[in-house]
């Protein structure tokens, strides 16, 4: 019998990324399609099945070889593969698993994005081997997801791994996206890091090269690997936060590995080593050894943990 296969699926507010599999990990083929978001993203999914039906027809993919579709999207998905609502997406209330089983005839597995994307990289990416893991996924917003037992923490409400939203600075005056004041979000995100350089640059007369360039994330952290002494300065608050937090966040999982991902994580290992220290200084005595590495499968990730989702 020739070998089984599965699909992911990753549903982002631009475009849903797909991919066929085989159950070893091995990537057979990816491919993209646009994210129709209007009237009320009523054609994703039907997208979804479509794409996936002409791929079976077009490698001439008999049903006894198809385990199933694991989906992940951008919003919480309690266990019955529901979602209350994916604001990207323009969906309130989404029955995607039963969507996509009705469509399709095959078994259906649904989860959180950031949460897929952690079960990626735990199957082929940076957590490799390993059972107990939390991802961080450091971009426009923090995004994350935990991994107990080789298996996604969701949560009663679907929220679980939502570490962006950790309260870490209860003083700080601006709302959080999320309606909250003082989340990891607002501090240790792209966004983030570029408010914490305002706001620094705005207190100190310290002369710095980011005086004389459009603050970003990658300006931060490319002075700071020159020496820039106000980019040590910020790179260490933000450090800081990320640090503590992921000491906390260890107390309650205990996970074998970190693995820190999004567009801040391409400043490479100055980043772990920064995050590093405070997390060293911080974690209990037991997880201080806890090792912190780079993501592996970038805007992959969420493809292979979702079809990592079937294999469970």
């Amino acid at each position: 019998m020739k070998e089984k296969v599965v699909f992911g699926i990753d549903v982002g507010g631009t475009t849903v990324k797909c991919g066929l599999f085989t159950t070893e990990g091995k990537l057979l083929e990816m491919w993209e399609i646009p994210t129709r978001t209007e009237n009320g993203g009523a054609a994703i999914l039907p997208d979804v099945a479509r794409t996936v039906k002409d791929k079976i027809r077009e490698r001439g993919l008999d049903a006894a070889r198809i385990l199933g579709l694991g989906i992940g999207v951008p919003g919480p998905v309690n266990t019955r593969g529901e979602v209350a609502t994916a604001v990207n997406l323009h969906w309130g209330y989404k029955n995607v698993a039963g969507e996509l089983q009705e469509a399709l005839g095959c078994r259906v597995c649904v989860g959180n994005d950031a949460n897929v994307a952690a079960l990626g990289e735990m199957w082929m990416g940076g957590g490799k081997g390993a059972s107990n893991l939390i991802l961080l996924t450091l971009g426009t917003g923090v995004g994350g997801g935990v991994i107990v037992d080789g298996r996604i923490v969701a949560g009663a409400h679907g929220a679980g791994g939502e570490v962006g939203h950790a309260c870490v600075n209860p003083e700080e005056p601006e709302a959080c996206n999320c309606g909250n004041h003082g989340c990891l979000e607002q501090m240790a995100s792209a966004t983030g890091l570029v408010r914490l350089a305002e706001r620094y640059l705005a207190s100190s007369e310290a002369e710095s090269s980011l005086r004389k360039t459009k603050l970003s994330a990658k300006a931060v952290f490319d002075a700071y690997k020159v020496g820039d002494g106000a980019a040590a300065a910020i790179v260490e608050e933000f450090a800081g936060y990320l640090g503590r937090t992921m000491a906390v966040f260890a107390c309650v999982t205990d996970p074998e590995i970190f693995v820190l991902g999004g567009g801040v994580s391409k400043a490479g290992e100055v980043l772990v080593q920064a995050v590093e220290k405070h997390y060293r200084k911080h974690a209990f005595s037991s997880c201080k050894d806890t090792p912190i590495v780079l993501a592996e499968l970038g805007n992959e990730a969420g493809i292979y943990g979702a079809a990592r989702m079937v294999l469970d």
